[in-house]
């Protein structure tokens, strides 16, 4: 493990509470590392989340969950702007009320819009806050408010070029769910798949990729007539779930055990979030990124590209691919045994296997 300097200031020490409020919402890229760091950590734990988000499924039956309002700012500035400035003040009186009561040691936070009233009430109070940005191009309230952090925990080196020169960051990967790390649970018994035929993994993030979907199902007869299975996770809100059928083609909305599939998989079709990219270097999976072109400060091209530029991956923008270069692309790949070894060790070396462990020595040395 990595060791992490004691940063903690003084006039941290005497305080009474051993608790963190944690605020992280949303997306699986926000919530998974910050529950799989919260699950190393020997403080009491609350959260800070959203009404409707996915929060609200996996974090009550964990840990105590706060909910306030709060959206982001997308495009330009409007009428909308001021219901989100609203908002965002409520927000951040509400959270520094719940930090003034809660008697809290500090604040973790995995960015996104939740993290901006979680950092300015923690500044107000003096309290401590890490927070921890998995993108390479870090989102907008980490660039904008990373200086008031006491330290910012990066998923990838390249983040520290795009942020503040006076703020403090410290590298350690992103956290995976725990999964990714039991050696019983890589072992793929759901759906079954016969061990001596190329397996191609599709998954398009917590909430799924109709564009890639669709690609996928128009490539994939010729990728079966090869002898390929296909497992593809759909997501919830895809139109044409049943439009292919094929024995060798196992569709779901979700699979629970991830880990298994991708230790399994020869190759895996993917976006470029980074929880999906982290579990990817886990597992030393080769795969073909397709960035989402629409994702903010198009985040994901950033991701694929640390992946792509080391030979982990073959990037693709969504706009340069059709269906006959899919499929000419996948094929190559899988009648390539020694290439897809080189990209399988490729992207190994990016895992940080101790991540959830270096952010938890991180917090405690912040925090106390």
């Amino acid at each position: 493990m990595t060791q992490v300097p004691h940063i903690m200031d003084d006039r941290y020490e005497n305080r009474e509470g051993n608790k963190i409020l944690i605020a992280a919402s949303g997306t699986g890229g926000h919530l998974f590392p910050a529950i799989a760091t919260a699950e190393h950590l020997q403080h009491s734990i609350e959260w800070l989340g959203v009404p409707d988000r996915l929060e609200t499924s996996l974090v009550p039956e964990q840990y105590p969950l706060h909910t306030v309002r709060m959206g982001g700012v997308q495009g330009k500035l409007g009428l909308g702007s001021i219901k989100i400035l609203s908002q965002f003040i409520q927000a951040t009186v509400a959270t520094r009320r719940l930090l003034q009561q809660g008697d809290f040691r500090g604040v973790f936070t995995t960015g996104g819009y939740i993290a901006a009233p979680a950092i300015i009430a923690a500044r107000s109070l003096g309290l401590p806050t890490v927070l921890h940005e998995s993108n390479a191009m870090p989102g907008k309230v980490t660039r904008w408010l990373s200086r008031w952090c006491s330290v910012v925990a990066i998923g990838f080196k390249e983040t520290k070029q795009y942020l503040p020169k006076q703020t403090k960051t410290l590298w350690v990967g992103t956290p995976v769910r725990s999964q990714f790390l039991n050696e019983s649970q890589t072992k793929l018994t759901d759906p079954a798949i016969p061990d001596d035929v190329p397996l191609i993994v599709v998954v398009g993030g917590s909430q799924g990729a109709v564009s890639v979907n669709q690609l996928v199902r128009a490539a994939a007869p010729t990728w079966l007539e090869k002898g390929a299975w296909i497992v593809h996770q759909t997501g919830t809100n895809d139109p044409d779930t049943h439009s292919l059928e094929h024995p060798h083609y196992i569709h779901r909305p979700f699979f629970k055990n991830v880990a298994a599939l991708f230790q399994r998989a020869t190759l895996v079709i993917s976006r470029a979030g980074a929880g999906t990219l982290t579990e990817l270097a886990m597992t030393g999976t080769p795969s073909i990124l397709i960035p989402y072109p629409f994702a903010a400060d198009n985040h994901q091209a950033y991701n694929a590209k640390a992946f792509g530029v080391v030979g982990a991956s073959k990037v693709y923008r969504q706009d340069e691919l059709d269906t006959a270069t899919l499929q000419k692309q996948v094929l190559a790949i899988l009648n390539d045994p020694e290439g897809l070894t080189s990209m399988g060790i490729a992207a190994q070396a990016l895992a940080v296997a101790d991540s959830a462990e270096q952010l938890t020595e991180l917090l405690q040395a912040t925090m106390g």
